[in-house]
This record gives structure tokens, sequence and C-alpha cells, in this order.
């Protein structure tokens, strides 16, 4: 039995869930999300509680089983709490700005990047160095962190790029004059 599908998740005061047999619906005060079950894959409601068990011992269905709690719990968290994705630009001329419906980077490139801004999301800019991605889907969030990322990753000799906020770039020495 996976270790992880067999937790229950214990489910906030405020989250409400509807279970139908092809999916889960959770809504909170951030908002509602989604989800098609897969088959094989049950959950159970009781008093203040979640339980995801699975019907059958194949495969794919034992595969599915951790993965399927993993994602109502995050469901769960996102509606309650949100999620939040910390960015940091580092490098001279390196900024960033909010126009509209986009994320306009400047990043050394002859010309800015426009990356869109997803209708659940929500992206802030402070000291046109600092992006703050926050919504309440865990993977959209970390998906749109990632791409902006991908524009520049950080780079090992002079440590210029979008990173993650608190992620440690190793340095190398370059080249040594003899």
């Amino acid at each position: 039995m996976s270790r992880i599908g067999k937790k229950e998740i214990t489910l906030p005061e405020k989250v409400e869930i509807k279970l139908a047999d092809s999916g889960i619906s959770v809504e909170g005060p951030k908002g509602k999300l989604e989800w098609t079950l897969p088959s094989g894959i049950a959950v159970e409601q009781e008093d203040g509680s979640l339980k995801v068990t699975r019907v059958s011992e194949e495969r794919t269905v034992r595969a599915l089983h951790g993965t399927t709690r993993s994602l109502i719990a995050n469901m769960i968290e996102g509606v309650s709490n949100g999620f939040v994705r910390e960015l940091e630009i580092q490098g001279v001329g390196f900024r960033a700005a909010v126009k509209g419906k986009d994320l306009d980077l400047s990043l050394g490139f002859s010309h800015p990047v426009l990356h869109p801004i997803p209708e659940a999301l929500t992206v802030t800019v402070e000291e046109n160095t600092k992006i703050k991605v926050e919504g309440i889907d865990k993977q959209l969030v970390g998906q749109f962190a990632a791409d902006v990322r991908s524009y520049y990753p950080p780079e090992p000799y002079k440590g210029k790029g979008v990173r993650y906020k608190g992620e440690h770039v190793r340095r190398k020495q370059g080249k040594s004059v003899k």
C-alpha cells in the first residue's frame, strides 16, 4: 500500500468538498478547483477528513494512488491558503514590470520578453527585480515561475539571470591569467 496514499487528508473548516462519480470539486475562501479522478481510485469523505482508496492492485492504479492523494491535498491547500513562488532577477540592467496582462522582462536581449499572465494567477513586481507569483493551483504557479526562469537561467560565471528566491547558484572561477 502506498505510504502517502493511505494518509488521511484533514479538511479545514472553510473548505467544502463535493464528490461525484468521475471527479472532485473543492471550494474555499480563495476560489474553486475541480479535478477528474483516474479510474480505479475512489475518495471517501468521513466527518472532517478524506480517504483515498484504490479498487484494484494493478500497477497503474497503485502508481496513481499516492499521486491522487497529493493532488487532492494540494487542491485543499490552494483554496484555503494559496501558493506563492518568488523569483529574483540579478544582472546590470535586468528588470521586470507588469504591463496589462503581460509580464515585461528586460534580460539583456535586443528585445523585451513579454510573457502572458494566466487569468488564475496574480503577478506583482517589487523594486523591478523581485517577482511574486500567487495563485490557488500549485501546478500553474510552479509552471509559470519555471517558464519565466527559463528565459535566462542563472549562469555560473557572474550569477546573472532569473532565479528562485533563496536558490543557490554554484559559481565557477573562470579563466585565470598566467
